[in-house]
């Protein structure tokens, strides 16, 4: 579910030595208009070109096993200040998660992010893709098709909010979840420890019918305390999304706003056709795949955000 939007143009910029990029012969038939649908034949956007997603590698992180509610999970560690719980996206820890980790530690964060499936470093489009998330799409752990779910990782990562809390300063701990990890940052914040849940293209369950597409991604009774906290607490939580996305519907941002009101700000990006900075009508990840270091850019804008929104929170 990670796997980068072919339709956004080449991510990294062309090698100037292969012969194949010199301009097209107009006599050659096979240069005629490219079918749209072939990934990666979109104009690169001339502001961002030769551009690509930040990525980083496992250096200075540090691994220990974590276990709570049933389950271990090694969880990897780095940074010094205030505590983020940061949930990775399908499928595992990859160089783009660990470059948003880096970022948060370079802003004064603690980062907890624990290896709930995949292999911590590895590549996110690889072969053994695959089989990481057809285990996800079965595991009870994660209960990828069930609406109202009371899922059990979100226990576990409740646990770990709590430890996390005990071991830094700040008022309390936020939790990024992305992806198939999204909806696990609200249901983390059923507990107290939780001032700062960011939900960043949540995509369970699955949206195989229109009452999947509006489930919120926990249950009722996980988000009638969740309500509970908006209310007492002043509990405040943020949503990102690009706008066409399939994956994170925004039929459950719907949802979301109507139980939650304004404490769920939300950041849409436009990825409609034709839209200024050439984001594919499946542009899915904000914070890593699709994110560009350039001031401007959408998610790297909806990233500033994010630093921010943690920072009001639990400085």
């Amino acid at each position: 579910m990670t796997a980068p939007d072919p339709n956004v143009a080449a991510q990294a910029a062309p090698d100037p030595n292969v012969a194949a990029q010199a301009a097209p012969d107009p006599n050659v038939a096979a240069q005629a208009a490219p079918d749209p649908n072939v990934a990666a034949q979109a104009a690169p956007d001339p502001n961002v070109a030769g551009q690509a997603a930040p990525e980083a590698d496992l250096s200075g992180w540090t691994a220990a096993p974590f276990t709570a509610a049933g389950y271990t999970h090694d969880v990897y560690r780095k940074g010094d200040g205030p505590g983020v719980v940061l949930i990775p996206e399908m499928p595992g820890i990859h160089p783009g998660v660990l470059a948003l980790g880096n970022h948060l530690v370079d802003n004064g964060f603690t980062v907890a992010c624990p290896s709930l499936y995949g292999t911590p470093g590895a590549p996110p489009v690889r072969p053994g893709m695959v089989p990481v998330m057809l285990r996800g799409c079965v595991a009870k752990e994660f209960a990828a098709f069930a609406t109202n779910a009371d899922r059990p990782v979100a226990q576990y990562l409740r646990a770990l909010a709590r430890d996390l809390n005990d071991k830094t300063p700040g008022k309390g701990v936020g939790v990024i979840g992305e992806c198939w990890s999204g909806g696990f940052a609200l249901a983390a914040a059923v507990d107290d420890s939780v001032l700062a849940p960011v939900l960043s293209q949540p995509s369970l369950p699955i949206g195989l019918t229109a009452k999947h597409r509006r489930d919120p991604g926990l249950s009722e009774a996980e988000l009638k305390i969740v309500e509970q906290r908006v209310v007492d607490e002043g509990l405040c939580a943020l949503g990102l999304r690009f706008s066409e996305d399939p994956l994170s519907p925004g039929a459950r941002f719907k949802t979301l706003k109507q139980r939650l009101g304004d404490a769920f700000e939300v950041i849409e990006i436009d990825s409609k056709k034709g839209n200024e900075h050439g984001f594919g009508k499946r542009a899915h990840s904000v914070l890593t795949l699709e994110l560009r270091e350039e001031e401007g850019h959408p998610a790297y804008e909806a990233r500033k955000r994010v630093v921010e929104f943690l920072r009001e929170r639990l400085v």
